[in-house]
Parts: structure tokens; sequence; C-alpha cells
């Protein structure tokens, strides 16, 4: 277990029996994301950093055809996310392994390398290397596939006072808001060959882009 996965059980080892009732409030954009996924008939989806399986199993239920792989650095994230893919009876369609964000091999985790679409949401502001991970998911996607991504934005247009609140209550969870995410997004689709699309979501309380692979 790595230094950050041993982080990351300590914060969700007893939040993850709740983080999903609390984090609707909160974590918005994620539903908007699973909705325009669209992946193509039997297509390949993975998620970095599927924590609970939440996102998995709703777009499973959106994309009943879809293929689903999840990777999460956190065993004790993992353990929920198992037994809520069970409860939803997708334990059929629905492959978890435990890796790094930052580096993991998709072949030897789940017998492919490349997917069709590959989403990360409100996971970069928690991976200390969030360009690494950012990278890592560039190379997971397949010719003609899709990057996509959510996550906190700089709340540039609500209050000060509002983000030095929520700035200052999502450091208590080793969450970073990721300054230069949009900026990180288009450098990652000009070294990739691929298409950049960002933009700001809720006055800036969230950011949505990705990289679409050509």
């Amino acid at each position: 277990m790595s230094g950050h996965g041993a982080v990351m059980d300590g914060v969700y080892r007893y939040q993850r029996h709740i983080y999903d009732l609390t984090r609707k409030y909160y974590l918005l954009g994620r539903d908007g994301l699973i909705a325009d996924l669209a992946p193509p008939p039997g297509g390949a989806v993975l998620e970095i950093g599927c924590g609970t399986g939440r996102n998995l199993i709703a777009v499973g239920r959106a994309w009943p055809q879809a293929r689903l792989y999840g990777v999460d650095i956190s065993d004790a994230m993992l353990d929920t996310a198992q037994a809520s893919v069970a409860k939803a009876g997708m334990g059929d369609r629905v492959m978890l392994a435990q890796g790094d964000a930052c580096g993991f091999d998709a072949q030897a985790l789940f017998g492919r390398a490349m997917f069709d679409r590959v989403f990360i949401s409100y996971a970069l502001s928690m991976i200390p290397d969030w360009e690494a991970a950012l990278r890592q998911a560039a190379a997971c996607v397949a010719p003609g596939g899709r990057l996509d991504i959510v996550d906190f934005g700089q709340q540039d247009r609500l209050p000060g006072v509002w983000k030095r609140l929520l700035f200052g209550w999502l450091g208590a969870f080793h969450v970073t808001p990721r300054r230069e995410l949009a900026l990180a997004i288009e450098a990652m689709a000009r070294a990739s060959g691929g298409a950049a699309h960002v933009r700001s979501l809720y006055r800036g309380y969230a950011v949505r882009g990705g990289i679409i692979r050509l």
C-alpha cells in the first residue's frame, strides 16, 4: 500500500459508509458527466478513482450495454464498491481493481489497455501528483474515445468568504482544487494529438473538461 493509499484508507475507513449520502449535496456535475458519456454499444468505460462505486453503478444503469471498470487506491473504498455493485446486481458487469491513479497497468488489472470512455470525478483534487494521474488517464483512452473530468473549480464568481470556507473545509479531507486544471487539460490534449474541451459550472464551483482522442 502506497503512502497516499494509506492516507485515503484512513480518511475513508469510516466515512465510506455515509460518503454517497453526504457527497451528493456538493459533488456537483457528476450526473451530467455520466449522462453525456454515451459509450458505443458494448463499449468499455473506466472510472479512475471509483470510490464507492456510485458513479459506475449510475453509468451501468444509463448505458446497460457498457462494460464497466473501476480503479481506486483505497482498499477500504473498494470493499464498499464491491458490496454496492453486488447489491445493484452488476457484479458480472463491473470489474474493480486496486491501483494508483498516477501509474497502473490497465492490461494487467483488466485484460485491456484502452477504453472508449475514461472519466475522473472529483478525484484529481485528492491526488498529490494529479498531473501524472491526468497523463495516465489520457494514455488509457482508445482512438476515437474520450476522457471526461469534473472537479472543484476556483469559485471565481462566488463570494470570497465562500471560497475561504469551502477550501478550508476541503483541506481537512486532503482535497485541493487544482487551479491549473484547465491549462493542464489543454496541454495534455496537444501532447496526445487530441482535442480539449473545458468549461466552468455553477459560477466557478466546478470545472468540467476533457480530451477527445482523434
